[in-house]
């Protein structure tokens, strides 16, 4: 039944266009994650947030809520119980970031292509976790020349699919591990610490070993000592255990870290704030009537003369996304300041960053194998020519 009367929504600052989309609903209070508390939420009728606040009992204590929305994938922060026993309906943005953070990955493995002479071409790629993330992965990694294995024992069971195969085989068999599963305790395959001695004992020597899924999900001390032995060829994370409070010496093991941000693009953010605003618009009875802002113009990049294949598909990733640029920053602790502290502010001042479709390559560069491999990661292959008056017009391939 359709909600009626008044309706005031709590948003944290972080929501990406929260501000925009919730005003349609009635009034919106902004206020910045660290903030939000039960004195915040009195004479609230909705909460819209991301992961980092903590929605448990006591947040919900003296509410009046009717509606809580976490623009993000993923509800490991959210006491769902705690919700439906106070009749508060809830919604998720599930799959929001996946192209965010499936990008992520790629981008950072053009980075140890250029950087290090890394070859991923005919390599073996084993995605642990075949949701959103992994799926959407799954889709774009072949474009790197990429052979991709699928492990997901929920999604075996569920639907007796043999292309998602035992942990031990992708383990055994796979170039590179990647984690995109969720946070989970309980049921016949929890999550929690996963990824601990046995699973890292059980890889091929020299892998690399990725996580951008939940930093819990992995045993650090198994890693560092695994790390320490040289099991890896590179580890790359985007997570960690005790965030913000990171362990320093994980860190220090990483060869590419960053703050918790592969599924932060501006497109994925605003995606999730959609998708919990259309969640607060189906309980309202209203129309959705507020959508994300459309980009400006495709940003152009420039791709260097003499290169062809996979290493200029590999330039023109990171020409749409650096991820040494979050590296760099996350290394970067300020004398004195905690690393929670340094952490959070990252996050918090991230820059806008945008996804592949959002870039454009001039096809003139582009050998036939970089152009199609470009166009599957979304990017616009563009044909420049001269108009008859010498005006520049575009022709996309």
């Amino acid at each position: 039944m359709p909600e009626t009367g008044t309706w005031t929504t709590v948003c944290a600052t972080s929501v990406a266009g929260g501000e925009e989309a919730f005003a349609r609903l009635g009034r919106v209070v902004m206020v910045p994650e660290a903030e939000i508390n039960a004195s915040v939420l009195r004479g609230a009728q909705a909460l819209v947030t991301r992961s980092k606040v903590k929605v448990t009992e006591a947040l919900l204590a003296d509410s009046s809520l009717r509606f809580y929305g976490t623009a993000t994938a993923g509800t490991d922060h959210v006491d769902i119980a705690a919700l439906e026993r106070r009749g508060i309906a809830w919604s998720e943005a599930a799959g929001s970031n996946a192209n965010s953070v499936a990008e992520y990955v790629l981008c950072a493995l053009a980075h140890l292509g250029l950087a290090r002479g890394m070859v991923w071409r005919g390599k073996t790629l084993a995605i642990i976790g075949a949701g959103h993330v992994g799926s959407r992965l799954a889709e774009l990694a072949p474009s790197l020349g990429l052979r991709v294995l699928l492990n997901d024992p929920p999604l075996r069971d569920r639907t007796g699919n043999p292309a998602y195969r035992p942990l031990a085989e992708v383990l055994a068999e796979a170039d590179l591990v990647s984690l995109h599963v969720p946070l989970t305790d309980h049921g016949p395959h929890p999550t929690r610490g996963m990824a601990d001695a046995v699973f890292l004992a059980s890889m091929k020597p020299g892998a690399v070993f990725i996580n951008a899924s939940r930093g819990e999900v992995v045993v650090e001390s198994a890693l560092r000592l695994a790390a320490a032995r040289g099991a890896f060829a590179a580890v790359i994370l985007d997570v960690f255990d005790h965030e913000p409070d990171i362990d320093l010496t994980t860190l220090q093991l990483a060869d590419l870290a960053s703050p918790h941000i592969a599924g932060y693009s501006l497109d994925g953010r605003l995606k999730g704030t959609e998708l919990v605003y259309r969640a607060a618009c189906r309980l309202r009875g209203v129309d959705p009537v507020w959508h994300p802002p459309s980009a400006a113009h495709p940003t152009s990049i420039e791709l260097p003369a003499g290169v062809v294949g996979d290493v200029l598909v590999q330039h023109a990733l990171l020409g749409a996304y650096h991820p040494m640029r979050d590296d760099e920053r996350l290394r970067a602790l300020p004398v004195g300041v905690p690393m929670r502290t340094h952490f959070q502010a990252l996050r918090h001042a991230y820059p806008e960053r945008r996804e592949f479709p959002h870039f454009q390559v001039d096809a003139a560069r582009c050998d036939d194998a970089a152009a199609m491999a470009l166009r599957r990661l979304g990017f616009a292959v563009t044909d420049f020519r001269f108009t008859s008056s010498g005006g520049r017009r575009s022709m996309a391939t």
